[in-house]
């Protein structure tokens, strides 16, 4: 409708006056939404950090004679619940040099290279790591988490298979379809059922040998990462993402949901050992975050990312040994702790 000329004036001045003072509102209620959201927790809530220092590296034998010798082993690296920082670095005087090398999915590897080693002869280098790990808590108000919609591209890989876990094999989805079906529980509920179902359904069992979800769901056992596996899985046939979480001598999961502004978190329970679910009490630093990884120059996928060891030429062969272990600040030198603490 068209208005009068010696109306127009006033009219536009209104509407821009009117504009304003809805653009205002919006966005005073958004930023009231938001830090509602805030308040109410919806991201995984941080306990205080606690210091403590890791060692990682590799030891290697040689059998025979060696030479042009390389080893890898994946190191921690930061994520939101820790904070890593090198304190020193050890090696034995055969150890040529230590170097780093890192890829694009947040994989850091402690390279160390050795010219050649006699039969018997023992080389290792390692890292000692300052870590601030902090516990994660339960969020205020899980019932405000819902499933994910619209789920970002770098976390749809966690929607697809990987080595051990057959998340799209049919005896999976029926699964999937039985466990966790009540609509009228909140998505923290019927993610809490499925972590349950897991729980209550395959006993725990320590075995050297690593088994797929559907070994483990036909023998009814396994231990943190069977367990940890099929509760990704049937995640994963729900539509859920969910990823493994690699500590040393251990894992256990993460799931993915959204707030009520469409942000996504990742939060994590304990598949094995102590009931703990959306919270994680763990003082070890973690290593890795996934469980389909692909390495520059590989075409095939890994469950995790596992200390290498290749040599130009070792005709007897070589052996490693992982080294992993919580250390005491005795234990290095004074002028790395001094440089520590600057």
């Amino acid at each position: 409708m068209k208005l009068k000329s010696h109306y127009r004036n006033f009219a536009a001045g209104c509407l821009r006056q009117t504009t304003f003072l809805l653009a205002t509102w919006v966005l005073a209620t958004t930023i009231a939404v938001n830090l509602d959201a805030q308040e109410k927790g919806f991201e995984p809530q941080y306990s205080e950090p606690e210091t403590v220092y890791f060692e990682f590296g590799l030891k290697i034998t040689s059998k025979g004679s060696s030479t042009g010798i390389t080893g890898t082993v994946p190191i921690p690296v930061d994520w939101p619940e820790q904070e890593i920082t090198v304190v020193e670095e050890r090696k034995t005087d055969n150890v040529r040099k230590l170097t780093y090398k890192e890829s694009s999915n947040r994989i850091k590897q402690l390279v160390i290279k050795v010219n050649q080693m006699g039969a018997g002869e023992v080389a290792q280098g390692s890292v000692v790591l300052k870590v601030n790990k902090r516990n994660i808590i339960l969020p205020a108000s899980p019932e405000e988490l819902k499933l994910a919609q619209r789920i970002p591209g770098k976390v749809r890989q966690f929607l697809k298979p990987s080595p051990y876990i057959e998340s799209k094999h049919a005896k999976i989805k029926q699964l999937a379809k039985t466990v966790a079906i009540d609509k009228t529980e909140t998505a923290w509920q019927q993610v809490e059922s499925v972590y349950k179902w897991v729980r209550e359904n395959v006993e725990y069992k320590f075995d050297k040998q690593i088994h797929t979800c559907l070994d483990a769901l036909d023998s009814g056992h396994g231990d943190c990462e069977e367990l940890s596996s099929i509760f990704i899985a049937i995640c994963r046939a729900k539509g859920i993402p969910a990823r493994a979480v690699w500590i040393p001598s251990h894992t256990y999961p993460e799931f993915y949901l959204v707030d009520g502004a469409g942000n996504g978190h990742w939060f994590p329970c304990q598949a094995a050992g102590t009931y703990q679910f959306g919270e994680m009490e763990e003082v070890k630093p973690i290593l890795q975050k996934g469980d389909r990884f692909k390495l520059p120059g590989s075409k095939k996928y890994l469950r995790y990312v596992q200390p290498t060891l290749v040599a130009k030429d070792a005709t007897a062969g070589l052996a490693i040994e992982f080294i992993a272990r919580q250390v005491g600040e005795s234990e290095f030198d004074s002028k790395s702790k001094q440089a520590d603490k600057r």
